[in-house]
């Protein structure tokens, strides 16, 4: 079944895939693809069903599985991505916007970019508030749960928009009042990782005077002994 859209503002999609972009911006773009080539809706632009777009995709999407589920790790993803989600959300958007051309493509760039960076920092900020726990397991589970909640609200987008701008965005405030309460854990995942790069940095100073030879060493005291 062919879904269109081209009847009402793609508002709600553009606020939809910007949410998801902050969250997984590969998962969103190999969805959007793989929709518009399998001829399931008209709404995604041929830019983005263009094989080499989603053989990018999709390869950087494996990355970012394997990544996000290790702990640590997967802050770092975040932090080389806080750039990278909003840029997306807001290009997705602005795609959209110009395939649909119901809403300017600079608002819906706006709209795309601004919805992303606030659901990457409630995925970052969660993440850095997990990496306080011992154990691997919550990285895993929540990974999961967030690539199998993007998948969904994606594909219920193509179908509802609409209704899934407001479970987007539900979530999303759900998120940032979550993320308030994860404050403290954030601030001493924070303090850990400071102190584990001190500690890092004495035991390098430190291995460096070790392996320095002592002053006064050499032949001797240049006296000799008969």
């Amino acid at each position: 079944m062919l879904v269109t859209i081209a009847d009402v503002s793609v508002l709600p999609l553009v606020f939809t895939s910007g949410w998801a972009s902050g969250i997984n911006a590969y998962a969103v773009v190999l969805l959007f693809g793989v929709f518009g080539a399998t001829g399931l809706t008209d709404e995604v632009p041929e830019s983005l069903q263009r094989t080499d777009v989603l053989v990018v995709a999709g390869v950087l999407f494996l990355c970012e599985a394997v990544a996000d589920k290790i702990p640590y790790v997967d802050s770092i993803w975040d932090s080389v991505h806080t750039v990278i989600r909003p840029i997306a959300g807001a290009v997705v958007g602005a795609l959209l916007a110009g395939q649909n051309g119901s809403l300017p493509e600079l608002a819906a760039g706006a709209v795309g970019g601004s919805t992303a960076l606030l659901s990457h920092f409630v995925k970052a900020g969660t993440r850095m508030a997990v990496n306080t726990s011992p154990e691997p397991f919550s990285n895993v589970a929540l990974s999961l749960a967030e690539d199998l909640g993007v998948a969904a609200i994606v594909t219920f987008a193509v179908f509802h928009p609409v209704a899934a701008a407001v479970v987007a965005a539900v979530l999303l405030a759900l998120g940032l009042a979550i993320l308030v309460f994860l404050a403290q854990r954030i601030r001493r995942f924070l303090r850990r990782r400071s102190q584990r790069r001190e500690e890092r940095r004495l035991a390098d100073v430190g291995g460096r005077v070790r392996d320095r030879p002592p002053s006064g060493s050499g032949d001797g005291d240049g006296s000799e002994h008969f």
